[in-house]
């Protein structure tokens, strides 16, 4: 995937604990007046120790009872902070949130702590700029392979590179630049496009000296002359042709990388060649040959794919996909949205934002656990439609989406890249 800028970030990975400890504001006094039309008096900050599996049904008491949660931090994570800081603290009231038991909880004042933040990957294990412009990489094209089946839209390629004669390694998640041959219209040597990584850190062939990428020719109308305008870069990678030589240059970017955490809730939401990156999560993730390189994570959590494309033809890795999910069933969820050939239920065509739409509620009680990270890669035309749809599931909880989601992205859980 084209990816034109790639902004800084760090990636998170959430501790094992099993018991969190939520900060609710506005609560009130006692369950018992939840059915009471008259104003009651409201709390400050109190605290309620919630076990994983009663998280969402703790969320619900506590938006019943008027109350809004302001952090979520695992327990460990916040006697760890007791204990390294000497500033002297109030130490919080905290009741245990049981089966079949609402918790009462008294008021008390305390500092205002962020939700919870895992800690990011360590700075040696994701390398950045290993080549840079003025010295890239020279690799040779192993093969260019048509992505775009019968029946779909333009050019679609998946393309590998050689990286065995070099030191240029990646994460996934990252992107690479690509240094087009030639030279402007100027005369001058063309700017390199920045392409997310379409392959694991071990690469296609497993043996850590190949990369990948997915692209799509970029064709439109000059909106004067009414020509068809192909994109340089793009058009000059998807018909390159294999034993060709490239300038590379990366690794970057730290936005998209994948948590380390194998419990963690994945949210794909992809348009086109934004399946990039995805496809690098869930090849980790899934692909035997992949877990059996990598005995230190065993991804046993949830992914869930949400991709949008024109045509059939234009789903993108479709039978790989389709075979994740037969072997993986309780682990990966595969929506498509196919606008040209499926109908929203207003009788138009179905884009990415009316399949969150329909799914928005169970996509929103996801995103209340702390090791839950959304991913957006693709059109940003999509993310006004995601937040459109997320929204109407918000107010149904009496919270603003908007600054759920800054809090989301405050966390390192919220993840995008459009263009």
């Amino acid at each position: 995937m084209y990816n034109p800028s790639v902004s800084g970030g760090n990636a998170s990975t959430v501790a094992g604990s099993r018991l969190f400890l939520y900060e609710v504001q506005g609560l009130r006094q006692n369950a018992g007046t939840d059915l009471m039309s008259t104003p009651i008096r409201k709390s400050g900050s109190v605290f309620i120790t919630v076990p994983y599996g009663r998280m969402n049904q703790e969320m619900q008491r506590i938006t019943r009872m008027g109350g809004k949660i302001v952090s979520i931090r695992p327990l460990e994570e916040v006697g760890a902070a007791s204990n390294a800081t000497p500033t002297p603290i109030v130490a919080p009231v905290v009741a245990t949130a049981e089966a079949g038991s609402p918790a009462e909880t008294a008021p008390t004042q305390t500092t205002k702590e962020p939700m919870t933040q895992a800690a990011p990957k360590a700075a040696e294990s994701v390398p950045v700029n290993l080549y840079k412009p003025n010295s890239p990489y020279v690799g040779k094209v192993l093969s260019n392979e048509p992505l775009v089946q019968e029946g779909g839209l333009g050019i679609v390629q998946h393309i590998t590179f050689d990286l065995s004669e070099g030191n240029l390694h990646y994460v996934e998640g990252q992107s690479i630049g690509i240094i087009p041959a030639g030279t402007d219209d100027k005369g001058k040597p063309h700017k390199l496009r920045l392409y997310s990584i379409a392959s694991t850190r071990h690469g296609d062939n497993l043996d850590d000296k190949t990369v990948s990428l997915c692209v799509r020719q970029l064709e439109y109308k000059h909106p004067e002359s009414g020509e068809t305008v192909y994109g340089t870069c793009s058009t000059y990678l998807c018909h390159i042709e294999p034993g060709s030589e490239v300038k590379i240059t990366g690794p970057v970017g730290k936005e998209m990388l994948l948590p380390d955490d194998p419990d963690a809730t994945v949210i794909m939401l992809a348009t086109g060649t934004g399946i990039a990156p995805f496809r690098a999560y869930l090849w980790r993730m899934f692909k035997d040959a992949e877990r059996a390189k990598n005995p230190d994570y065993q991804f046993k959590g949830l992914a869930w794919l949400v991709f949008g494309v024109p045509y059939t033809g234009n789903i993108l890795y479709k039978d790989e996909l389709e075979q994740i999910q037969k072997e993986y069933p309780d682990n990966f969820r595969l929506t498509y949205a196919i606008s040209r050939e499926q109908q929203n239920s207003e009788g138009g065509r179905m884009y990415i934002q009316h399949r969150v739409g329909e799914h928005a509620d169970e996509l929103w009680d996801l995103m209340q656990k702390p090791n839950t990270h959304t991913y957006m890669c693709g059109l940003k035309g999509m993310e006004g439609g995601i937040d459109e749809g997320m929204s109407v599931a918000a107010q149904k909880k009496g919270v603003d989406w908007t600054e759920f989601r800054k809090q989301m992205k405050k966390d390192h859980r919220w993840h995008v890249e459009t263009y």
